[in-house]
Formats: C-alpha cells, sequence, structure tokens
C-alpha cells in the first residue's frame, strides 16, 4: 500500500488485527526485513510495517535527515488516525522512534528500540570505519545520513514519557554505553543485553524480536 503524506509517498504493509503496533526498519533496508517477526505479531496486533522514504518502495527524497523521516512516522499515525500504537524501530528506525517521542510522544502508547546510536561516536570505532569505507565507495547520500547524524542529548531524551524498552545485543555495532545512556536518561525505561546476539541478528528475519515485543507486552 502507499500513502502520500504532506508530499513524501510511503509504502507501507498492515497486516494482523488487535492493538496497532507500528515498524521501523535501519538503513537501507525495507520493511521485508521483518517477514518473520510480523507472521507472529500479526496474530496479536494490526501491524503497520513502514518503508522509510527513499527505502523498500517508498519514493526518494532530496535530502536525508532522522528529523524529516520522524515527521513522516507522526504523519503517518496522525493521517490514518492510528490510536495509542506500540512504536518499534530497529537501528535507524530506532532513531526515528525516538525522535517521534520527543516530539510527539502522546500518539504513541510504548516505545521499543533496539540497536541505538544516540550519535554517530557512539558506534563502535569498527562499525562507523565501515560505514565510512562504504560512502566513499557508493556516495549513498542514506550513507552519509549515518556519519553526521543523529545529535540526540540527554536532555533530549529526558523529555520521552512514555514506557520504552531498549534492546542491543552483547556483540552490536553500537557502544554499550550508549544503551546504558538511553536507560538512565529515559524515565520509564527497561535495558535489555541480548548475550551473544549482535547488531540485528535477533531482528533481521528472525521470530526472537516478535517473542521480546510480546513478552514485554505481557
Amino acid at each position: 500500500m502507499v500513502i502520500q503524506l504532506d508530499g513524501q509517498v510511503l509504502n507501507y504493509e498492515v497486516v494482523g488485527e488487535g492493538k496497532p503496533l507500528i515498524m521501523l526498519h535501519g538503513n537501507n533496508e525495507s520493511h521485508e526485513i521483518f517477514e518473520e517477526a510480523i507472521s507472529v505479531l500479526s496474530g496479536y496486533y494490526t501491524v503497520y510495517a513502514i518503508d522509510s522514504r527513499g527505502q523498500g518502495l517508498s519514493a526518494p527524497a532530496n535530502e536525508y535527515h532522522y528529523t524529516d523521516m520522524a515527521e513522516d512516522v507522526i504523519n503517518f499515525i496522525e493521517t490514518l488516525d492510528i490510536e495509542s500504537p506500540i512504536l518499534y524501530g530497529f537501528s535507524d528506525g530506532g532513531i526515528i522512534g525516538l525522535m517521534v517521542a520527543i516530539k510527539k510522544g502522546y500518539l504513541i502508547d510504548k516505545l521499543i528500540v533496539s540497536g541505538v546510536n544516540l550519535t554517530p561516536k557512539g558506534l563502535k570505532h569498527s562499525a562507523l570505519s565501515e560505514i565510512k569505507r562504504d560512502f566513499k565507495r557508493t556516495k549513498d547520500p542514506l550513507v552519509e545520513m549515518m556519519l553526521r547524524e543523529p545529535n540526540l542529548t540527554e536532555n533530549d531524551l529526558s523529555k520521552i514519557n512514555v514506557p520504552t524498552l531498549i534492546t542491543m545485543g552483547s556483540n552490536d555495532m553500537v557502544k554499550p554505553a550508549e544503551g546504558r545512556k538511553l536507560n538512565n536518561s529515559i524515565k520509564s525505561s527497561t535495558l535489555k543485553v541480548l548475550d551473544g546476539e549482535t547488531h540485528g541478528s535477533y531482528i533481521i528475519h528472525s521470530t526472537k524480536i516478535a517473542d521480546i515485543i510480546l513478552t514485554y507486552q505481557l
């Protein structure tokens, strides 16, 4: 399905019945990374899985910024009149989710984020070096965005008032300190570090994240 929001065309999938759950993917991915999780979650929720601007089947944009992507999600919720959804975001999707909660947290019921960095320096050196090499090779503006953004502060995070679950792998590309900083700055938050998991091993084409979401909701 497609929807036009303030000039930006987004592709999304909606499946299942029950409380609304919005799912946001990572950089240069699409909602298809959640296929296995959605097959489980759609038995409990109405799942809205969005392709962020310039990714999947969504239309490209002239520039790419996390703030614009967060505004897309806000417009999506308001235009479709989605009442008190759970918002889940992985990596870039988690950054977007934080920004939605900071700006208009009253729109969502709960926030779940996985593998989120607050600034580019929050990534491990090896991961940041790999992103730099990727951008040098491709000149991809979406990759460049990861080198310049986000720039979230602890003061920004203190504005989040919705219950928040933060997950990261013990072998994540995000520094462990980022998870602790998130947990310490967001009032009603829980940090879950998953032993043996990498940045996306429990999320991309996996049902593990579905189990985590369901358990958190119980």
